[in-house]
């Protein structure tokens, strides 16, 4: 009988089915891992197992009776924990503290420390970890605090320890050692529900692996059977269902070029790439490879390390998004509300504000040549607002994120980064942007887009970079492009892309 089973387990989010009868099974003392591409419903159903957000419909069943995970202390009661990708502990606490937190064992109505130590201490001796409880969190690395949130998991009794994305922040040494720990718990009856995009890790640890497509189940590989390329077949085995209006354009003079890049991220991979007028290139991989974080080095937000910049043949100095602006280059980041609008200010002034030191007179504002900016850019963008002085808060996701591109547009940028450009809107919106996207390559702007997306990256690129873990794995051509040439690249397969 599995230690837990899902069946038919449905979510729905508005204009998107995440989850549409997904079955899963685990057995006692297993190591089970869920793969899928990004969106295919890996963590919402997880989210669901662990009581973080409830389920439409479907059943979980716990040692073969169904259970009503309505929070996350139900799922504790049932002995399952998650650890997210982003660790969950408080910094300025100590190790005991987090790993008892919330469940203080107490002595005459007081908090009993000492038993908390010596507790912790036993479950810090289960997952390996050589420190003393008494330690503040703050003071540990990335990878003895993700030990510190499996102790803390232990801690509740748990029996099903889901990790999601364990080693994304983690040096190869610290992967090793959460390694060692992951099959000593397999040995001693705990079970693990494992989500990783890094295929090799899956192959190493996995008793059997279920794949996830487009929100359904889309089959499960034994032990015996688990390849990269079965892996990769599995997760991408599907025709493209959307219509793209991208037709390549004849490009330009080469706008953008980065020689021997280096993020502060990924200080040991040096990036070497260009981007032409006119050209859309688009840059896919997984989830921490790192292509955010190569945009943000572009655009200033985190200077490079090493290496070059150069715009339309000329070395740039790129500090800051000042200096980036400067040379003509626009960012529409991925997290739109909290860094490419201020949601109380109205829809002109959104607009406005990237201009405002350029159009200002002798320091003051001109609200005259504000107002024509934004009444040209709602105008040109098709932005849904009953007029400008709408507080931009209350447009659609869709219309914010035609503000954000209005905005940069104003400045009549050469070079144009997109992060995650449809992330969260409708499809009729989406079909908005890829026509922009088409008609500003079309007067030559360069346009660098991120996008998880698989479609998108096939349907809009005139080229397409793919990273892995911080490193430019790729480039594929239109001509090349395929969704399993560009996951071979993006788990970090180079030589499987090539044949």
């Amino acid at each position: 009988m599995p230690i837990l089973e899902v069946k038919n387990i449905t979510k729905k989010f508005p204009g998107v089915i995440a989850l549409g009868g997904v079955d899963l099974q685990l057995e006692e003392s297993e190591v089970l891992s869920v793969i899928g591409e990004n969106g295919a419903g890996k963590s919402t159903l997880m989210k669901i197992l662990a009581g973080v957000q409830p389920p439409d419909s479907g059943e979980i069943l716990v040692d073969g009776k169904p259970v009503f995970i309505n929070g996350v202390q139900d799922a504790f009661d049932n002995g399952i924990a998650l650890i997210h990708q982003e660790l969950n502990l408080a910094g300025n606490l100590s190790v005991a503290a987090n790993i008892f937190l919330g469940r203080e064992p107490r002595k005459m109505g007081l908090i009993d420390n000492a038993k908390i130590n010596a507790e912790a201490a036993r479950f810090l001796e289960m997952v390996g970890l050589d420190v003393d409880p008494t330690t503040l969190v703050e003071e540990l690395t990335i990878g003895r605090q993700q030990m510190v949130e499996i102790a803390k998991a232990l801690s509740i009794n748990a029996r099903v320890l889901i990790m999601d994305e364990p080693t994304s922040s983690l040096s190869a040494k610290e992967t090793d050692s959460l390694f060692t720990v992951v099959k000593d718990l397999r040995s001693k009856g705990v079970s693990v529900i494992y989500i990783s995009h890094r295929l090799g890790e899956v192959k190493e640890l996995s008793d059997r692996v279920t794949v996830l497509r487009d929100g359904n189940n889309a089959g499960e590989i034994e032990r015996k059977e688990i390849t990269h390329d079965k892996m990769v077949s599995m997760m991408v085995g599907r025709d493209l269902s959307q219509y793209f209006p991208h037709e390549p354009h004849e490009a330009g003079e080469t706008v953008l070029k980065a020689i021997d890049l280096r993020t502060p991220v990924h200080p040991k991979h040096a990036l070497n790439f260009e981007v032409k007028a006119g050209e859309i290139v688009g840059v896919a991989g997984l989830v921490g490879a790192g292509r955010t974080e190569l945009l943000a080095t572009l655009f200033g937000v985190t200077p490079a390390i090493g290496g070059s910049i150069e715009i339309e043949g000329q070395t740039a100095s790129i500090q800051s998004p000042r200096d980036a602006i400067k040379a003509g280059i626009a960012l529409a980041p991925e997290d739109r509300k909290k860094q490419g609008l201020i949601l109380e200010m109205s829809v002109g002034e959104n607009i406005s504000l990237s201009a405002l030191q350029r159009d200002s007179k002798r320091g003051f504002r001109n609200q005259a040549a504000e107002d024509a900016i934004s009444d040209k850019m709602i105008a040109q963008m098709r932005i849904k607002t009953p007029s400008a002085d709408q507080v931009v808060r209350y447009l659609s996701g869709g219309n914010q994120q035609k503000v954000v591109l209005g905005k940069w547009l104003a400045m009549k940028p050469k070079i144009l980064f997109l992060d995650e450009p449809t992330r969260g809107i409708d499809v009729g919106a989406k079909a908005e942007i890829y026509t922009l996207m088409e008609e500003l390559a079309a007067t030559g702007v360069a346009i660098l887009f991120v996008s998880s997306e698989m479609e998108e990256i096939l349907g809009m690129s005139d080229r397409t970079l793919v990273m892995h873990e911080g490193q430019l794995t790729g480039e594929l051509q239109r001509s090349e492009l395929s969704e399993e040439a560009i996951m071979q690249l993006a788990t970090g397969n180079v030589a499987e892309a090539a044949a």
